[in-house]
């Protein structure tokens, strides 16, 4: 499990503090990275309604105070907390947030604790107020917060027997990469995921957003092309190698609020993608001969298996074994369509390719076989010319086969070929999706399988040692 540093969210220029706010919690809410709102959870607030809420608090705390900020005013403060993947449900998750906000904040600022689940990883997005619940103070972000907040974080992980990051390095390397292994992302990923970071605390210039990638620990270039170093890079980076969205006239018009910043799809390292495996079958390897010290290893293996497999089925939302049998047999079904149709093709194009040689062998030796026959059959003739006719004739026999009274054209030939490879080009990619899908589901309806074989063994036992009392 990690933490980001403390993220304080500030109002920003030419926004108001009901925008700002809104503009923050609605992100995080969002109902595609929150089951539909199910993850997300509030202290002190109506989680519908926080931004509401929050604005009321602030507005308490000026008439109480008379205390007024301008755009570098503070709102609300922020932090990321993630967890390595396959090791924790989203609910309990979602828990394990509420116990970091609830004392780190003593319970003195109301906050919301939103759950995503749309990476491979799971993160809660936690973000207070930074009025407090009797609107008379504020939050002070104090020196050594990020350090208090992840010794914290430690602490709650270790009551909760869930693993935590043993050395932790500066900020500056994005929390979805942070998950305590030692894969490291491309220096090109971490800066792009970096400014995305950065753009999501809505800065209000250009000048706000390289103050605060420094604050990051980037060294910086300005000029045309920027360019970026931070410690561990041999050489500086420049923006215009990051892709089309983080240009610096592109960046400049998301800060003026003339487009929304589009993030690079980010595919997970390898290393971060667990592939579920089957169950291990302890009974029949114990019966192979294999020891303790292999049992002990198998128990854990097992128990692995089935967090990712129950993960799996919660993503998926197929809880009920009927949704999993029947979403396995479709799986397998457009499975086999998909294989279907590209093994038709692939037979076609292999049909193409011989009759377009016997069209152009045909053509090109007929005047050659209209001589033979005329020569009547000759075997002197035969022997000049035998390859020509041999080929005339091979031709001859393929056309009968396939009871083709009319030759199509090469040029027609040539165009279906061409569509047919095009067709199969995309069926093919559609198919190795397909082909992943119904390996995923047939291992996880086999590991549920096991699952309720073994249970029902037990409870068979259990009924049997009942009737012998």
């Amino acid at each position: 499990m990690a933490t980001t540093r403390i993220i304080p969210l500030h109002i920003g220029k030419g926004r108001t503090v009901s925008t700002a706010i809104s503009d923050i919690i609605d992100y995080v809410k969002n109902p595609e990275k929150t089951d539909n709102g199910k993850l997300i959870t509030g202290y002190q607030c109506d989680s519908r309604i926080a931004d509401t809420e929050f604005l009321l608090a602030k507005r308490q705390y000026i008439q109480m105070t008379g205390r007024v900020r301008g755009e570098d005013d503070v709102i609300a403060y922020q932090i990321r907390q993630s967890f390595v993947p396959g090791e924790i449900t989203p609910e309990e998750a979602n828990r394990l947030g509420r116990e970091l906000a609830q004392r780190f904040t003593k319970g003195n600022h109301a906050y919301i604790v939103c759950t995503h689940i749309d990476k491979a990883h799971i993160h809660n997005h936690i973000i207070w107020n930074a009025v407090n619940l009797e609107c008379d103070r504020k939050f002070r972000n104090f020196w050594g917060s990020t350090r208090a907040v992840r010794r914290l974080n430690d602490t709650i992980c270790i009551e909760n027997g869930y693993s935590i990051v043993e050395n932790p390095k500066a900020h500056g390397k994005s929390y979805n990469k942070w998950l305590g292994d030692k894969a490291k992302p491309p220096h090109r990923e971490v800066l792009r995921m970096t400014i995305d970071d950065v753009l999501l605390q809505k800065p209000a210039d250009w000048n706000t957003f390289l103050n605060l990638l420094q604050e990051a620990g980037y060294e910086i270039k300005d000029g045309k092309n920027p360019s970026f170093l931070r410690e561990g890079q041999k050489r500086f980076i420049r923006l215009d190698t990051l892709g089309d969205n983080y240009k610096k006239d592109v960046l400049l018009e998301v800060l003026s609020g003339e487009k929304s910043h589009s993030p690079q799809k980010k595919r997970m390292p390898s290393q971060e993608i667990k592939e579920i495996n089957l169950l291990v079958d302890i009974q029949k390897k114990l019966q192979a001969g294999k020891g303790s010290g292999y049992v002990r290893w198998a128990k854990t293996f097992n128990l692995k298996q089935m967090a990712q497999t129950m993960n799996y089925l919660t993503e998926h939302n197929l809880l009920e074994y009927a949704a999993l049998a029947e979403k396995t047999e479709a799986a397998i079904n457009h499975y086999n369509e998909l294989s279907g149709q590209i093994k038709a093709a692939e037979k076609r194009l292999a049909e193409i390719a011989v009759l377009r040689t016997h069209i152009i062998n045909y053509s090109k030796t007929r005047d050659t076989y209209v001589a033979y026959r005329k020569a009547g059959y000759s075997k002197r003739f035969l022997a000049e010319h035998e390859a020509d006719i041999l080929l005339h004739k091979a031709a001859k026999k393929a056309f009968d086969e396939l009871g083709m009274k009319k030759l199509p054209t090469v040029k027609s030939l040539q165009a279906e070929y061409a569509q047919l490879l095009e067709e199969k080009k995309k069926a093919y990619g559609e198919y190795r999706q397909a082909r992943n899908e119904m390996k995923e589901l047939l291992t996880v309806k086999a590991n549920v399988d096991q699952v309720l074989g073994i249970e029902r063994q037990e409870e068979t036992e259990k009924e049997k040692e009942h009737n012998q009392r």
